[in-house]
């Protein structure tokens, strides 16, 4: 199939799974449609294993392996995404937040990922730091779910805040982790950092890069934007920005979704006030909005139809079901201690350890790392284990943190 056939196909699909939702389940949109999706690929699976003569699943399979979900994420959707979510969080909010976003970020990532890592490795026997490589695929909390989840919370704003910013950046630093680990992990296998300083090295190039870059390519926008009173012109340059800065950072070998954070950050502040008209901000904030629930519809979508390239097997699904528990004490861990850390010098909303713990949604991000390690006899483990974590990260999770978040926050001493 060419791109175009396949992107076609994704959008009826996503249109049609939609529509489904919305007249049966009712359920936000986002998770709607991965349900939907879910349910069509396990009854085409049940269809095929009922009269095998039909050949479905083969064929599914062959089309998913086909289309790179890996390449289509990482390497596409991630940067629109990752952008419009960081258009929409005022950096003069995060500033008041910045210490405790910054070490969920950072510390918050390396406390999960040896946690996750090391529970993984005594769960599948793994070696430890083919084990650790899934920790750091699993560790970051998924922006587009987490900010899907926050519309509907009507969380208190300082909380919201805190949850968004630090799903927006540890991501980017997940993924540097991710790298540096599959570089020690798989030597021999062209992945990048085949030693401790190599990996060191690799760590400060792709975070610091991608905030350089990201920052300067932000205020070269802005600057430009600021000559221009034309609302399709502003609306394509914030495109331009994503797209092209993205690819950019890609091929500076700087971390991308970093430079994505802080570009739309830097677009989506006070500054835009300088830069645009009120109808062109109108405009930029529609334009993204829209952009950002159509991606999150094919993205849900593409996460229920890999059904078809996951290989089930009974110790794998025991693996997967020990590793929910596995990945929700990982994320604990990751939000308590940072918190412990700054709780002498500052306060902080009420539930935020459950709500964060609980709001730690895991997504299409992790999946497709999973999808793009080296050929090894752990990848089809390490995929199927993210792949049920996933599930029950954006359905269970995702379908009950609002209302968790609404109970504990009635708490009056929720911490």
């Amino acid at each position: 199939m060419t791109f175009l056939q396949i992107t076609s196909a994704l959008i009826v699909l996503a249109g049609t799974f939609a529509a489904i939702n919305a007249i049966f389940f009712r359920l936000p949109s986002a998770i709607g449609i991965l349900i939907v999706s879910l349910l069509a690929s396990l009854g085409l699976l049940g269809l095929d294993a009922l009269w095998p003569s039909l050949h479905l699943t083969a064929e599914l399979q062959r089309m998913v392996v086909a289309f790179d979900f890996s390449d289509a994420l990482l390497e596409g959707m991630l940067g629109l995404l990752l952008f419009a979510g960081a258009l929409h969080v005022k950096f003069s909010d995060l500033k008041a937040h910045w210490g405790i976003v910054m070490l969920m970020a950072t510390m918050g990532v390396c406390l999960s990922t040896l946690v996750a890592g090391i529970g993984f490795s005594w769960i599948t026997g793994a070696p430890l730091l083919i084990a650790l490589v899934f920790g750091a695929l699993i560790s970051p909390t998924d922006p587009v779910a987490v900010l899907g989840v926050l519309r509907a919370a009507k969380l208190p704003k300082s909380l919201e805040t805190k949850i968004a910013g630090e799903s927006l950046f540890n991501d980017g630093v997940g993924y540097v982790v991710f790298l540096v680990l599959v570089g020690l992990a798989f030597p021999g296998a062209g992945a990048h950092g085949a030693s401790f300083g190599d990996a060191a090295l690799l760590f400060f190039r792709e975070a610091f890069g991608g905030a350089v870059l990201g920052l300067a390519l932000g205020w070269g926008t802005y600057r430009v934007m600021c000559e221009i009173n034309d609302y399709s012109v502003e609306v394509l340059l914030t495109l331009a920005l994503a797209f092209g800065g993205y690819q950019l950072a890609l091929w500076l070998h700087v971390s991308a979704p970093i430079m994505a954070v802080c570009a739309g950050l830097l677009i989506g502040d006070e500054m835009t006030a300088h830069a645009m008209t009120q109808k062109t901000r109108d405009y930029v904030d529609a334009f993204w909005k829209l952009l950002d629930e159509i991606l999150n519809a094919i993205l849900f979508l593409m996460i229920g139809l890999e059904v078809f390239a996951i290989a089930f097997s009974i110790g794998a699904i025991t693996a997967g079901l020990l590793a929910i528990g596995l990945s929700l004490l990982a994320r604990w861990c990751a939000v308590i201690v940072p918190i412990m850390v700054l709780r002498p010098f500052r306060d902080f909303s009420q539930g935020i350890v459950p709500i964060m713990t609980w709001g730690g949604l895991k997504g299409g991000i992790s999946v497709a790392l999973a999808l793009s390690l080296p050929e090894s006899e752990f990848k089809p483990l390490i995929l199927t284990v993210t792949y049920i974590v996933v599930l029950f990260s954006i359905i269970v999770q995702g379908l009950t943190v609002a209302p968790m978040a609404r109970r504990v926050s009635d708490n009056p001493d929720p911490r």
